[in-house]
């Protein structure tokens, strides 16, 4: 019971700091960016159908996963392609970016200019031609007959309306077409509340996130006191939880009331932080489910599925391809720290950069479940040909495929 216990604060804590933190910064960099603009952003990329692919992949390679966030809304309403989403998913790096980006920044270099070509040229693929995704999608609904289906948008001659969702305006979440759904003399100002303290959450785990990167990663110890190990755990618990909150109920009493949805403009700052906020911990929420399956799967199993990624041979970047299937940044983290220790060659570094999908995927994941997966195969695929390639072919060459390439 003791284990278990420990397991959830330790996820609890690190999903916060080493994830969360993160994605705030971002999400709330690109709130500010369309603040400041009017939606000239949003705008930009929902105009320029052609150049939507290319923007795609731009934001999926910012560090983090708050760049590849704000476009799974925009496939979600009918704006942008589905080759736009491939593009931004393929090349994400999520949160592992801050990982390599500390301890192996010439790796990283390489690994995120081989993911976004890569990715780019597969979603302008799967614009242009289809890449067989129609079958795709029929494979995939014989698996899930309940899924709601991508609807081969692209692949019929660019972007518009998807039968499967409704673009006439933003999803009917709450009665008013602005505002939170519920107004409480009690909840609403805890929840603004909430909201003001998730913040100082935020930045507190943004410095000891960065300090921990900057310190290699090293083991922290479940701890309360006012050492680095004791307020690494404070801030993330108390963010973990003010996250679940402001999910589960402030969102209904602060901002919008909807989650995984693209703002074209805000009214003000704080219109702009709430928002961020809310993002961002919807993310949490899946974050959090992700590091805790994942953790008591190991810890029930046994199994160690970073040590599986590093078998040896042309199974490496296979294995890097594979890991990348798991939504979410937590086995992404690890497979980069592994590879920051020299345990694991460049190939599969490079393999894991284009297939994983990072924290972005969860949005889509929750109100296009088979779009989602369907993308995901088509980020699997060339992560398993590239990696390959590079094993095979760059690595004799250029020593590139080497384990500890880039690492300082």
């Amino acid at each position: 019971m003791n284990e278990l216990l420990e397991v959830l604060l330790v996820s609890l804590r690190d999903g916060y700091v080493q994830v969360s933190a993160f994605v705030a910064v971002t999400v709330l960099a690109f709130g500010l960016l369309q603040y400041a603009t009017d939606g000239a952003v949003i705008g930009a990329i929902e105009g320029n159908e052609r150049l939507q692919v290319l923007f795609g992949g731009l934001l999926g390679l910012t560090p983090g996963c708050g760049g590849a966030i704000v476009v799974m809304p925009l496939y979600v309403r009918g704006t942008v392609s589905f080759g736009t989403v491939v593009a931004t998913l393929g090349a994400t790096a999520g949160d592992s970016a801050f990982v390599i980006l500390a301890l192996a920044p010439e790796a990283a270099l390489y690994a995120y200019a081989i993911a976004f070509a890569a990715s780019v040229a597969t979603g302008y693929l799967v614009d242009e031609v289809g890449l067989g995704v129609s079958r795709v999608d029929a494979a995939v609904a014989q698996l899930s007959p309940a899924a709601t289906p991508d609807g081969g948008t692209v692949v019929n001659g660019g972007v518009g309306p998807n039968p499967t969702h409704d673009y006439g305006g933003p999803a009917p979440t709450h009665a008013h077409e602005t505002g939170p759904d519920r107004h409480s003399r009690v909840l609403t100002p805890l929840s603004h509340l909430a909201h003001v303290l998730w913040w100082g959450a935020a930045i507190s785990g943004l410095i000891f996130g960065s300090l921990y990167l900057l310190r290699g990663g090293p083991e922290v110890a479940l701890a309360l006191g006012l050492s680095f190990d004791g307020l690494f755990t404070v801030v993330g618990i108390v963010g973990a939880v003010l996250s679940l909150y402001l999910y589960a109920v402030g969102r209904h009493y602060v901002g919008e009331g909807e989650i995984a949805r693209a703002r074209d403009s805000f009214g003000s700052v704080y219109d702009t932080l709430t928002h961020a906020a809310m993002e961002t911990s919807f993310v949490t929420v899946w974050v959090l489910v992700a590091f805790l399956v994942y953790e008591y799967f190991v810890l029930f199993s046994g199994a160690n599925i970073a040590t599986l990624a590093a078998a040896a041979g042309v199974l490496a970047p296979i294995g890097g391809a594979v890991v990348g299937l798991i939504p979410g940044c937590g086995p992404q983290i690890l497979l980069a720290s592994v590879y920051a220790e020299g345990g694991l060659p460049f190939s599969a570094l490079s393999a894991n950069a284009i297939a994983q999908d990072g924290d972005a995927l969860f949005p889509l994941l929750a109100v296009d479940a088979r779009a989602a997966i369907v993308a995901t195969i088509y980020n699997f695929l060339p992560a398993v040909v590239v990696g390959v390639a590079l094993h095979f072919l760059w690595g004799p060459v250029f020593g590139m495929a080497e384990f500890g390439f880039g690492v300082l």
